[in-house]
């Protein structure tokens, strides 16, 4: 069985949202499991220690599940056009998985919200793609053979999944928007399968 590690930070719910349906894509899928895992929120204050396990929702991210992972698909809000800093932060920790080479041939995908429609939605895309490719992971995307690519009012890249908002934040994803969502999640875990055939 191939996991493919969903690994996402929400403030809002909307990038949670976006998670849940990428793994949906990644089930879909013969062969693939998906593993939804998230990262604590950091401050630049003084502030008590997040727990070890969140209150809800999934678990927080370890190097050992990108280590055993054969796939990874990373969402985060958009903060400025870049991804949100507790998953930079997370990110920024996995040298060690860098010297080792465990990432190295896996493929990856990226999945963002943002309240507005030019809110960097494919900057921020970008700025999780470069931590990938310095861990020689695949990026994998979004065809225009998909016609929720061009169709999409609101979310949708080819450089992965994506969310619009709003100004109510609401966690309501389009049509569309899950539909990519799930596509880019289904991407992402055939490319797993087949590299572990």
């Amino acid at each position: 069985m191939s996991e493919v590690l969903v690994l996402f930070y929400s403030r809002q719910g909307s990038t949670a949202e976006l998670a849940r349906q990428v793994c949906r894509g990644i089930e879909s899928v013969a062969g693939a499991h998906a593993k939804l895992r998230t990262v604590p929120n950091i401050t630049s204050v003084a502030a008590p220690l997040e727990p070890p396990v969140p209150a809800s929702g999934p678990p927080y991210a370890t190097a050992q599940d990108l280590r055993d992972c054969a796939g990874l698909v990373l969402g985060s809000p958009t903060r400025f056009g870049n991804m949100a800093a507790p998953l930079k932060y997370f990110l920024d920790g996995t040298s060690d998985l860098w010297l080792n080479g465990a990432l190295a041939g896996k493929p990856a995908g990226v999945f963002t919200s943002t309240q507005s429609m030019h809110g960097g939605q494919e900057t921020t895309l970008l700025s999780m793609m470069l931590p990938l490719f310095h861990h020689g992971m695949l990026l994998v995307g979004l065809p225009y053979t998909e016609a929720a690519l061009s169709r999409t009012v609101s979310g949708g890249s080819p450089y992965g999944a994506s969310h619009v908002a709003g100004a109510e934040s609401q966690p309501q994803l389009s049509a569309d928007e899950k539909t990519l969502a799930q596509l880019l999640g289904r991407r992402v875990a055939e490319t797993a399968v087949k590299l572990q055939r």
